[in-house]
């Protein structure tokens, strides 16, 4: 059983659901996730459309939504018995999941594991208690889980094999009625509706801005899927070119980026694109969750590179003047932008080589041929 709760764990999902089919071409699976993971042969248990928020006032208005869910997949895993249980990210929701099926004798791997060295520490001992293995993609995360006594393996970033350009700058922006030679811009505005409603307008205003001092500036928008046509509406209404289903295309065809925090900010790091990093969530959540922070970044370019390489505009900071400001000084002064370019370079080096989807499966057919049946799998 997999569970992933959102669109970029649904992109590691599927990935991994591929690998495990080709070691192992008549294991079952079944998941809750999306198309993607869908796509690679899960049977669907959930879907995770309209659960997918972030923060935590934001979450309480899906909690019935979400427990109904979780009911589901307890009933389908008493029902179907796995031999193991991957929980991809997603930590609010797949913490209570694997404890439930911990219950039932089920095997725990965690896969893209939780940020607990950014926040909330206090889970370590949860996961002590409930996993039998840790799968982390970061480098800097496996000596947190090792000091824990968690066993942990790396097996680096999916997304290094995952991120594919099938156009040439030229031809890609040439068919969008863009020109190759303008200063381009990408805009990378999240996955969940609730980031859209709070960064869309945000970033629909520093275009604006943008072009009063980069007169030839053409932005383009990558659209995350299972949004609704509403949600970009700021963004297309500012001139910007959506486009749907070509984050790296997108990306490839960029010369700076302006992007959600998330999992967007390892795609620009591996195109080595200078980005400029934003985030805003509602100001309860954020005056919660504040004092639970144990970092002092937030994007993971900069956590992966041991200091700040990106600027990062987060709540307050999170305007159309500071995110104008700092992206045009990205277009314009091009030591600063080779020099953020080369500091991406290393980032993505650090990330691990290709093959990190086939390296997670193995560790999952391995505790799952130690679970009572299992044997099998191996």
């Amino acid at each position: 059983m997999i569970s992933c709760g959102e669109a970029s764990g649904d992109l590691y999902a599927g990935a991994l659901a591929a690998a495990l089919r080709a070691r192992a071409p008549d294991v079952d699976i079944v998941g809750f996730g999306g198309r993607r993971l869908e796509a690679a042969g899960a049977s669907l248990a959930g879907e995770f459309t309209g659960l997918t928020v972030t923060g935590l006032t934001e979450a309480i208005r899906v909690l019935p939504r979400s427990y109904a869910m979780y009911r589901r997949l307890v009933a389908a895993a008493r029902a179907r018995r796995p031999d193991v249980f991957v929980a991809i990210d997603f930590p609010d929701f797949n913490f209570r999941l694997m404890a439930a099926l911990r219950r039932l004798g089920v095997p725990v791997v965690y896969y893209v594991s939780p940020q607990l060295w950014a926040w909330r520490p206090g889970r370590m001992e949860t996961m002590r208690r409930l996993v039998d293995r840790v799968l982390v993609i970061f480098p800097f995360e496996a000596p947190f889980y090792e000091r824990a006594g968690i066993p942990v393996q790396l097996v680096g970033h999916p997304l290094v094999d995952l991120a594919q350009v099938s156009q040439a700058r030229g031809a890609f922006l040439q068919d969008r009625g863009l020109r190759p030679d303008a200063p381009t811009v990408a805009l990378l505005p999240g996955s969940r509706p609730n980031e859209l409603r709070r960064l869309a307008p945000v970033m629909a205003a520093a275009v604006a801005l943008v072009r009063t001092r980069v007169k030839e500036a053409q932005f383009v928008v990558a659209r995350a899927p299972n949004l609704s046509d509403g949600l970009f509406a700021p963004l297309s209404g500012a001139g910007a070119v959506v486009v749907a289903g070509a984050t790296d295309n997108v990306l490839a065809s960029s010369d700076v980026v302006i992007t959600a925090s998330g999992t967007a900010t390892v795609q620009a790091a591996l195109h080595e694109r200078p980005m400029v990093v934003v985030y805003r969530v509602s100001p309860l959540t954020y005056r919660l969750g504040k004092p639970f922070l144990t970092v002092d970044t937030y994007a993971m370019p900069n956590l992966v590179a041991g200091r700040r390489i990106v600027p990062e505009l987060i709540q307050d900071d999170c305007t159309p003047e500071r995110i104008a400001g700092e992206a045009v000084a990205l277009l314009t002064d091009t030591d600063r932008h080779l020099r953020t370019r080369a500091a991406l370079r290393e980032v993505r080096e650090r990330l691990g080589g290709p093959g990190a989807s086939e390296r997670a499966a193995d560790a999952i057919l391995e505790v799952a041929a130690r679970a009572p049946g299992g044997a099998g799998l191996a």
